[in-house]
């Protein structure tokens, strides 16, 4: 992240649900995409719950668990990608302490640089926070565009790497148009908050890169990126390096 502010660039990170479309595919499509331009990748851990997520990741979530995908199923393939981009292990929190005490010490061995609980709010449980906070791995922490600015304070405390933003109320998925607090909500979040911010949810076109990225560090991108690879990794790639040309493209020097 330091690097690409030095450069006057923006950060694409995108998201893959580990075994789908299948094993092969996810694998092929984590190293396309970093191949494409992303520099972040995002390994979701499919779970059986995902009430944070629309439809499209839900029913990538289940594909991937009917064929047999667990945490360590997603470890196994993140070490097998050799991947040369960071990665953060994006996972609700029951896998991870399901997986045992040292699950953050073997995703570290296994190529992951970052870890993002989707229901773990800061303060809920302060124990477990400590514990990944003092981890091997960078504590991403999510920023909701209702959080009041001294709770933004607060969670920009206790991450590490990046803030997770998330630009509209609900669950993932594309949408057609930007939020119109966003711009509001990134200048709140960034008068409290050192760290390098990335918004999500919703954005899935190089026209809402451009947008986002004029304002934030990065973009992240899950949906968009998983509905492309439901018809073929080629598919997915291209639209990747579709957005990291308009993020270049969009940001003055």
């Amino acid at each position: 992240m330091a690097a690409l502010r030095a450069e006057h660039r923006r950060a694409l990170v995108c998201y893959v649900t580990a075994g789908h479309p299948d094993r092969a595919q996810s694998l092929a499509l984590l190293r396309g995409l970093a191949e494409a331009g992303a520099d972040v990748l995002e390994l979701g851990v499919p779970f059986s719950d995902p009430v944070a997520d629309g439809p499209v990741i839900q029913a990538s979530s289940q594909r991937a668990l009917e064929q047999g995908m667990t945490l360590d199923g997603a470890l196994d393939l993140l070490a097998e990608a050799r991947l040369t981009v960071p990665v953060v292990l994006f996972s609700y929190l029951n896998p991870v302490l399901a997986a045992g005490p040292r699950v953050l010490e073997r995703a570290k061995a296994a190529g992951a640089h970052g870890v993002l609980i989707t229901d773990l709010p800061v303060g809920a449980d302060p124990a477990r926070e400590a514990w990944f906070g003092e981890g091997p791995l960078d504590f991403v922490r999510l920023v909701a565009p209702t959080t009041p600015k001294d709770r933004m304070a607060l969670i920009a405390q206790h991450g590490r790497g990046f803030v997770y933003l998330i630009s509209r109320l609900g669950v993932t998925g594309m949408r057609d148009t930007i939020s119109a607090s966003l711009p509001a909500s990134i200048a709140q979040l960034r008068s409290v908050c050192t760290l390098p911010i990335c918004v999500g949810f919703g954005i899935s076109t190089p026209e809402q890169a451009t947008a986002v990225g004029a304002l934030a560090d990065g973009i992240v991108v899950g949906s968009a990126i998983v509905r492309a690879a439901d018809g073929g990794t080629d598919r997915a790639v291209a639209l990747a390096r579709g957005l990291r040309e308009a993020l270049d493209a969009g940001v003055p020097a």
